[in-house]
């Protein structure tokens, strides 16, 4: 069953199903709508597109380098305004100490993501690993917090301890500030066609648990936003530690070296 509902998934968000609601977010050289009698191309957002002040160096690796990102990228992000799952809004910089605090922020695709479902599985049965090493864990998914309260609650209802994924860990970022403030990967290609998508079935059956009550009720309800790649980060204060950006759909960062890396930073 969570099989058919991975495939009918990445069915659903074809290139002909996509539609584009118009906003300002988007330059004019994306389509509004993408009607599918002849093949559509998006290209990537470049960055660009982005604040000149958020300009991030682009990084060629699926393992990107805390170098490849301007040294001011603690205070940039700190000023990014997301939301708790309960709707309030909230800055980055008032999620962890900006001085000694460490902090994994995993940005995921979006709530609505296959993909996402098991790496927030992963981060749920990792969270008491990073409470013990004093680690404040953030994930934040693009879409409105009603999609990530479905996520949390769904998880409710698949875990044998009845707990859904804690709230006061996951974040809303409807306008995907905090992934243009990294530079992160946007794009057709990206989400359905990238070789690294490859590695999702070498987890094949962490995947399948993790969708098991699956719902795209969770998707965003902007359509473009399914687009969105995702990536993690380690910050001790306002200082990037790790910085790893997902070339393609499922390809997460490994936990363990993300949790190797808190652990080799002494805490205050």
């Amino acid at each position: 069953m969570a099989v058919v509902s991975c495939a009918q998934t990445l069915q659903f968000f074809q290139p002909r199903n996509l539609s584009f609601r118009p906003s300002s977010r988007f330059p004019s050289r994306f389509p509004r709508v993408c009607h599918v009698k002849t093949p559509v191309s998006l290209k990537s957002r470049k960055t660009t597109d982005i604040t000149p002040s958020l300009l991030v160096r682009a990084s060629t690796s699926s393992s990107s380098s805390s170098s490849d990102f301007t040294p001011t990228i603690g205070e940039i992000l700190g000023e990014v305004r997301i939301f708790t799952a309960s709707g309030e809004p909230v800055l980055f910089k008032d999620l962890w100490d900006q001085e000694e605090g460490i902090a994994v922020v995993a940005l995921l695709r979006h709530f609505g993501c296959p993909c996402c479902w098991e790496l927030v599985s992963a981060l749920k049965e990792s969270k008491e690993r990073f409470d013990s090493a004093g680690v404040n864990l953030i994930a934040v998914g693009v879409g409105t917090p009603d999609k990530a309260r479905i996520l949390a609650e769904r998880f409710r209802f698949r875990m044998t301890k009845g707990l859904p994924f804690p709230l006061d860990c996951l974040y809303a970022d409807p306008d995907r500030k905090a992934y243009d403030v990294f530079g992160l990967y946007y794009g057709i290609g990206r989400t359905f066609f990238n070789p690294a998508s490859a590695k999702v079935f070498s987890r094949f059956e962490a995947l399948q648990k993790a969708v098991k009550n699956y719902t795209i009720e969770a998707t965003p309800d902007d359509r473009s936003s399914v687009l969105q790649q995702g990536g993690m980060f380690v910050f001790k204060g306002k200082q990037l530690l790790y910085a790893r950006k997902d070339e393609g759909t499922g390809d997460h960062a490994p936990l363990d070296d993300v949790f190797d890396v808190c652990c080799k930073v002494p805490v205050a």
